[in-house]
């Protein structure tokens, strides 16, 4: 939940209805953001604050002795199926809502370590032996929990024995290879290439230019945000919990999965001893969070949670920066340190002058393009977390000694001289995350784990802020990629394919554990040009009028990229179209002659008209979404019917919905893709392969079209395709497809990723 719950959202629409107009017109005069968030806060009224009070009651994270139980209960139901992913979570929200130091903490502990070990996650298993014992678990059973250790213990020092022996030197055989084969990793590096110069015009702000050639893959930036924030609520895998007992089927949150730090996704989460909501990977990653953010965090939790990850983003933007660093952002930059600023290539977001705070401090909050209204809610929101705050307990170390701020009777005088500063830091913050905030995406997989036909969908984890990579600007059709790490490895900036493995590997491993992104060129890009990413709307996947108008309404700018002017100049002189370009094929058919439907006009109520000249059919907008809607139904229900382990309902029902689909589709549809895909997934359930592998084969025909013959999809696509035929035994095909599934792969998720290891497996298979 990006924006503020809705009825906050209501309350402060109200609150601005309600205004004088002359209040109205002068907060709406405010140019400055101090300004503003002074009004905002003489503006306030106790019953604001209770009105917040009365919402965040749905969103409590108070500790929960009964509530820890009936998750217990919950995860032994899924222990008795042997479920014991599901147990684990479960027994992990217990352990989340259990008081310290209670008898419910140690016996969710020793719990949880029994899942861990059927799991065989036999390190973490014994870790939670140890903390149920430290919180008390009861004596008389303690044996179990010995018992377990001893097995854990067997069975680590068998896998590490295993390790020695494979680390032993290898005769002849292929697979001993691998290693030496491996392309470098190298030193850590977090920042921008040598290759690319940040560059700073008043039509673009700072952006990157390449100074040299930078080849095709090749990594241009990686960076780490600034701080992030975990969405709460977004559903995981709904089979991989429910799957074998469909009475004790639960969605897991990404909040229940993953360390609320680095988002490291884990079964073994770490809880806040004060709240039940916050969870990490570690004690390291728990410590770190509360001396960063949380210990002020904490007692807010569920009005943060009321207000928004926005809002709770900006507040720990603000909390870790610091006064220090807030007030030097906020000094002229003179001459020679915006030379620094400007010409820091190697890492900027590392710069001397400010650290990575500088670049986010500098982002542009559009104030004035900003409806008032909204403006309004903004500035409201961020004075309540500032009144919030300081009733919360003492300031921040980091906002201390601040000069002299306004001074309000009544205010306590540990925070008057501060918190108005920290205050109109979160509103400048709120303010330039609606246009500079980055959604941190991961694949997750959606389909049943013994499935030969792989299902995964991108899902939006969490929202972050990052200094180096906001220096891109958009392109409708750009020429990066993007690839987010959780809890991984940083590769190196520079040319990602070259060298051997760096024997001090290790060390530096160790340290780069965290979220990161890794921005690639994804394709050729030449000395003097910009490098360009694509903030969402994509020439790909949507209109040029629809794309400048959301890019207009969010980010406030009139996109001018090679798509649109291309597009423009199309429009100012008309010529004949190519393949490709603006007015493409949309993928509907005309139902008489099967000829292609193209829009009547811009207008995007209005509806189709065959392309063929000698037909010139018409179909209605609300016919044609009809038809498509379904075909939607259908697909729904046959997946459905796939996850509860009856196929061949599935693949009737999809062979009847493409007869349906084959009318109003054309192969290239991102629904006649999906139809596809699920068809192949069906098929391979029931041992056909040949029938799976042509299915699989029409669904990159859609991916292709839909994201371009050098698109990443296109070559996750090609990846499930060599799954199959190297599950089915196709060994020809199989090797067929391996090298374009390893060139698309490695241009866009670099040399190192899980999937080329995968496919270097299947290779040696094969060919052995």
């Amino acid at each position: 939940m990006d924006l503020p719950c809705f009825q906050w959202q209501d309350h402060v629409a109200q609150k601005w209805r309600a205004l004088e107009p002359k209040l109205k017109e002068q907060f709406t005069s405010l140019l400055e953001i101090d300004d503003v968030f002074r009004c905002a806060l003489r503006l306030m009224r106790q019953d604001d604050l209770d009105f917040l009070q009365q919402v965040s009651a749905a969103y409590s994270v108070q500790k929960d002795a009964e509530l820890a139980a009936k998750c217990r209960e919950r995860g032994n139901s899924s222990f008795k199926t042997k479920n014991y992913t599901a147990a684990a979570l479960h027994y992990s929200k217990g352990i989340c809502f259990a008081p310290s130091s209670s008898e419910q903490l140690s016996l969710c502990y020793a719990n949880r370590s029994a899942a861990l070990y059927h799991l065989q996650h036999y390190q973490e298993c014994l870790d939670d032996i140890d903390r149920a014992v430290k919180n008390g678990y009861p004596s008389h059973l303690l044996h179990k929990l010995e018992d377990r250790r001893t097995l854990c213990f067997t069975h680590l020092s068998v896998h590490e024995k295993g390790r020695e022996d494979d680390q032993k030197p290898a005769s002849n055989d292929c697979k001993g290879s691998d290693t030496a084969n491996s392309p470098s990793v190298g030193p850590l590096t977090v920042g921008i290439c040598p290759q690319v110069v940040v560059d700073s015009t008043v039509e673009k702000g700072r952006h990157l230019v390449a100074a040299n050639r930078i080849a095709a893959g090749e990594v241009i930036l990686t960076d780490r945000p600034y701080s992030c924030v975990l969405i709460p609520g977004m559903e995981e895998v709904k089979g991989k919990v429910g799957r074998y007992s469909r009475d004790s089927e639960v969605l897991f949150g990404v909040e229940d999965r993953r360390c609320h730090r680095c988002l490291t996704e884990t079964l073994s989460l770490v809880p806040c001893d004060g709240c039940s909501y916050s969870r990490y990977c570690s004690t390291g990653c728990q410590q770190e969070a509360w001396e960063e953010h949380h210990r002020w965090e904490c007692a807010l939790g569920a009005h943060l949670m009321a207000m928004g990850v926005m809002s709770q983003l900006a507040l720990r933007v603000a909390l870790k920066a610091g006064l220090k660093n807030f007030l030097l952002a906020r000094e002229p930059i003179s001459d020679e340190q915006k030379e620094c600023f400007n010409n820091h290539s190697s890492d900027p977001s590392m710069s001397s002058y400010g650290g990575s705070y500088l670049n986010v401090y500098n982002l542009l909050h559009h104030l004035n393009h900003h409806s008032p209204a909204l403006r309004f809610m903004c500035a409201v929101t961020a004075a309540t977390l500032y009144l919030k705050l300081s009733k919360a307990g003492p300031p921040p170390v980091s906002w201390s000694h601040t000069p002299q701020g306004p001074n309000k009777e009544g205010e306590d005088a540990d925070w008057n001289a501060e918190l108005w500063m920290l205050g109109s830091a979160v509103l400048q913050h709120i303010l330039q995350l609606r246009c500079n905030a980055q959604a941190i995406v991961v694949l997750q997989d959606t389909g049943a784990t013994n499935s030969l036909v792989q299902s995964n969908r991108e899902i939006r984890i969490a929202t972050a802020v990052f200094p180096a990579l906001s220096l891109l600007n958009h392109s409708c059709c750009p020429n990066t990629s993007l690839v987010f790490n959780t809890g991984g490895i940083i590769e190196p900036s520079g040319s990602a394919l070259s060298a051997d493995f760096s024997e001090g590997e290790a060390e530096w491993r160790h340290k780069a554990q965290g979220v990161t992104v890794t921005v690639r060129a994804a394709k050729l890009i030449t000395p003097g040009q910009e490098i360009l990413h694509c903030y969402g709307p994509h020439s790909s996947r949507m209109a040029t009028q629809e794309r400048r108008r959301l890019l207009q309404e969010q980010y406030y700018f009139l996109c001018q990229c090679e798509a649109c002017s291309q597009h423009q100049q199309d429009v100012e002189e008309p010529r004949q179209q190519q393949p490709g370009a603006e007015g493409r094929d949309l993928g509907l058919l005309c139902i008489k002659c099967k000829g292609s439907l193209k829009k009547r006009s811009e207008d995007r109520e209005a509806g189709f008209v065959c392309s063929l000249s000698s037909c010139s059919h018409c179909m209605s907008l609300s016919d044609v979404n009809n038809r498509l809607q379904e075909i939607r139904v259908n697909l729904e229900k046959a997946v459905e019917l796939m996850e509860t382990d009856r196929p061949g309902e599935a693949l009737r029902l999809l062979k009847k919905t493409l007869c349906q689909s084959g009318v109003i589709l054309a192969e290239t549809h991102p629904l006649q893709g999906e139809l596809a895909d699920a068809t192949a997934r069906a098929y391979a359930s029931m041992g056909d392969w040949n029938n799976a592998a042509s299915h699989l084969e029409r669904s990159t025909v859609a991916i292709a079209s839909q994201f371009g013959k050098e698109s990443v999809e296109l070559g996750r696509q090609l990846f499930k395709l060599a799954q199959l035929h190297f599950n089915s035994g196709s060994r020809g095909p199989a090797l067929s497809v391996i090298p374009k599934v390893r060139r698309l792969l490695c241009l866009h998720c670099g040399p190192h990723c899980h999937e080329l290891q995968e496919l270097k497996a299947m290779e040696d298979c094969l060919q052995g």
